[in-house]
């Protein structure tokens, strides 16, 4: 019992020290070393994309070293994944990116590590988490309400096609800041929604595209880990789309109008500074919690493509102009949901950083759909 006892105790020392070590040689070189880890892969045309072009923007500056792990699972394999790049790859900093890395695995992972730094794509920290665990995210929406825009101002039935993974809150801000962007310019554009219920399943997403161009739908787009099934099947059935995540203009180049985009290269350098001169999420000179939009740099807009008039590039240009000055407020009652509800009563706001945006559980009017259909 003794010998097991002693065993246990000196490979739990080896591990810590190993550990140790691994930051120690991170701090030597003089490089900050990061770890990107993706739950798909890298050219997906969408979110894994979006990560990973932000990941080679910040391989550019001298002082970063990044490693990359793509198409991980949300399982137990994620945290081997975290686990390697720490000891075996020397990485002081990660970003787990996906939605289900989380919990447990990322708040487990900065337990066994309190001196590596890990930040989640999400939003999702709050008080009470381990002092080395950071959250960011983007308000998209804003992107969102302008292709709305370009969308129903481009459209010849004012019908627009939205496939979406699940009806969770930041989904269905996406899907609401888009219908409320078109209805802004064509009252009654619709906006039909259709759950796949996940995030990456191309035969439904292509099934579901389909039948919403068979139901008129002219434009399509979408809110699911890679657009590039329904980029490719408007091509194909000759309608237009806007995008998201990344630039999709490659896969329809004639229809595509715009997208709404992220920009991690600007959140990743940030991140990539600040530790690069001392600060951190444990002295607390790094906040826990970072959110911003188009005036911040957190996301952006797509290219307008050759379909876009110079009317609607106008309209468009406008809104962008009111979110950078921050004068444009989504959510600015009174505002009904598509079963006739008020839901934000009037003369109420409901501005970018209002956590009731945050647990959002309703589709607005002007979308056709239920949440869970």
């Amino acid at each position: 019992m003794f010998n097991m006892k002693f065993s246990s105790l000196l490979a739990t020392a080896v591990v810590a020290a190993g550990s140790l070590l691994s930051l120690t040689v991170s701090a030597a070189d003089g490089k900050v070393k990061m770890g990107f880890i993706y739950v798909g892969p890298k050219d997906d045309y969408g979110y894994n994309q979006s990560h990973a072009e932000g990941c080679a923007a910040v391989q550019k500056l001298g002082w970063v070293s990044a490693v990359e792990e793509a198409s991980v699972p949300e399982t137990t394999v994620v945290a081997e994944t975290m686990r390697d790049m720490i000891e075996q790859d020397d990485c002081t900093v990660l970003f787990p990116t996906s939605f289900g890395y989380f919990n447990p695995y990322i708040l487990k992972m900065a337990k066994e590590y309190p001196k590596v730094q890990f930040f989640h794509c999400g939003g999702m920290w709050h008080e009470g988490l381990p002092d080395n665990v950071g959250s960011y995210f983007g308000y998209i929406d804003e992107a969102e309400y302008i292709c709305g825009i370009v969308a129903a101002e481009t459209s010849k039935t004012k019908k627009i096609g939205f496939i979406a993974a699940k009806p969770i809150p930041q989904v269905l801000r996406n899907i609401n800041s888009y219908t409320l962007g078109a209805r802004s310019v064509v009252p009654d554009a619709t906006v039909q929604v259709v759950f796949t219920g996940d995030w990456s399943l191309p035969v439904k997403e292509a099934e579901a595209a389909n039948s919403l161009v068979d139901q008129g739908c002219d434009v399509l787009t979408c809110h699911v880990d890679s657009p590039k099934v329904i980029m490719i099947t408007a091509a194909k059935r000759g309608v237009m789309c806007t995008g998201y995540h990344a630039d999709q203009s490659a896969l329809n180049p004639k229809g595509y109008l715009t997208g709404a985009e992220w920009n991690w290269s600007k959140i990743y350098s940030d991140y990539a500074q600040w530790i690069h001169d001392g600060k951190s999420l444990m002295a607390g000179t790094i906040p826990h919690l970072i959110r911003g939009g188009l005036k911040e740099g957190f996301c952006k807009v797509s290219p307008y493509g050759p379909m876009v008039s110079d009317k609607t590039k106008a309209d468009a240009d406008a809104a962008k102009a009111k979110f950078m000055d921050g004068t444009m407020v989504i959510y600015k009652g009174p505002i009904t949901d598509n079963t006739g509800k008020i839901v934000i009563p009037a003369g109420t706001e409901e501005k970018q950083q209002d956590i009731n945006l945050e647990t959002m559980n309703y589709l607005v009017a002007g979308v056709i759909g239920k949440t869970g259909n």
